[in-house]
């Protein structure tokens, strides 16, 4: 499977000039790809003020990557501001080619930004099955928890979309590669770059990393496009030789 990952400024605040954005840089992919990993909230940056940017999922965003999806023949997923049933939600969406979409609502909402006073946390882990692949994404701050991404399910690949800022890159460079070390998986891990409204620097360091901890995309801190292809079969291959996953511990995570 072929990915792209495109790491990016974002407009704060402004849906329009963001979809706009993306709209230029997908289109600029020459080469064949499977799935695009956009980052957390690109719509709006990482805000705290759902009321007025929030949409619903008939909303312009969702009918804009529908369209894209379909149009392109190919996957897209990103986080986005929610609202449903009066919460708003930090949520990701992975929209297949069909146009059908899953979605997976952020667990882990960052109380150090007051994340857990503006949004509902969620509480399903999501599996998505995509061109032979068992992708289980998660949102930012869900990095820091490894008991709830333990690969328990099988799956091929993780995928965190990210407003993670600079005072902190060290520890996405380190808890990416340990996500793939642990579960023995592939982990695409897309961070924005640029200041936002609250004075907050980020520098992107966008990657992949494959199922030993090796960077198939290197983190960097400029604007760009990047794109891998991940090997399903060398995985499986390397998980059956060295049978890490086959002693993993038993548990249940509770709410």
């Amino acid at each position: 499977m072929k990915v792209a990952l495109i790491q990016s400024p974002l407009n704060w605040e402004n849906p329009i000039e963001n979809r706009n954005y993306f709209h230029e840089k997908i289109n600029s992919i020459k080469e064949k790809v499977d799935l695009i990993v956009l980052p957390e909230m690109f719509t709006t940056g990482f805000t705290m003020h759902p009321e007025g940017l929030s949409e619903t999922m008939e909303g312009d965003t969702i009918r804009w990557l529908k369209d894209l999806a379909k149009s392109k023949d190919l996957a897209i997923t990103g986080s986005l501001i929610i609202k449903e049933n009066e919460s708003y939600y930090n949520r990701l969406l992975f929209v297949h080619p069909s146009g059908e979409i899953q979605q997976y609502d952020k667990r882990h909402l960052f109380t150090l930004a007051g994340e857990d006073k503006s949004y509902t946390q969620g509480s399903n882990k999501l599996i998505i099955e995509y061109k032979g692949f068992k992708i289980c994404p998660q949102v930012c701050y869900d990095l820091r928890f490894p008991v709830f991404s333990r690969n328990t399910e099988d799956y091929d690949l993780l995928i965190y979309v990210a407003n993670w800022p600079k005072p902190r890159i060290n520890a996405w460079d380190i808890l990416l590669q340990a996500r793939s070390v642990e579960n023995m998986c592939y982990t695409i891990g897309v961070n924005r770059i640029g200041p936002d409204e609250n004075n907050h620097e980020y520098t992107g360091h966008s990657q992949v990393v494959d199922f030993l901890g090796n960077y198939l995309i290197e983190p960097t801190e400029t604007e760009g496009i990047f794109i891998a292809e991940l090997d399903k079969e060398r995985m499986l291959e390397t998980r059956k030789k060295l049978g890490f996953l086959r002693d993993r511990d038993s548990f249940r995570v509770i709410d």
